[in-house]
């Protein structure tokens, strides 16, 4: 089996391309908030059924999507997390494509899958921090944020 070499990942309109010589990988915004939810979701090594509901409605809401097109987009971030042992480095990659308001609504939208389940375990809200850093969201975009969730969940 051949080791295929990646060509130096490109951004077309608002997608990052990574190709090697014989595939061609797109990655959309939409994708990145999948990942990225799925990712602090697993911190605690299990995604709970509450969690995925609430993966599901952020993504359908935010994204405007029905909920076929939100679980395809968690399946296939799932699946890449699992298959992909560089999977952070793909993150990083993928942070240029969001804006500082799509990176605040992207940590509030992280928070609500720490708080899903009821539980704020420590690894979830480790994987969240790391979520945060890869992505590069300043620290007043997460005070924001925090903000935000606290606004919403305590009225």
């Amino acid at each position: 089996m051949t080791i295929e070499e990646p060509k130096a990942p490109r951004i077309e309109d608002d997608a990052l391309i990574i190709e090697t010589q014989s595939t061609t990988e797109v990655y959309d915004a939409k994708y990145l908030v999948s990942a990225l939810l799925v990712f602090v979701a697993k911190g605690d090594g299990k995604i709970s059924s509450e969690e995925t509901a609430e993966m599901l409605n952020l993504l359908s809401d935010h994204f405007d999507l029905q909920s076929s097109q939100s679980l395809e987009l968690l399946t296939r971030a799932m699946t890449d997390i699992a298959e992909n042992p560089d999977f952070e480095s793909l993150l990083n990659e993928l942070a240029v494509l969001l804006s500082e308001i799509e990176k605040e609504d992207v940590c509030l939208m992280m928070l609500k899958v720490v708080a899903a389940d009821g539980r704020r375990e420590v690894d979830e809200l480790e994987k969240f921090q790391r979520a945060a850093s890869i992505i590069g969201i300043p620290a007043e975009t997460l005070h924001r944020a925090y903000d935000r969730y606290f606004a919403e969940t305590m009225s």
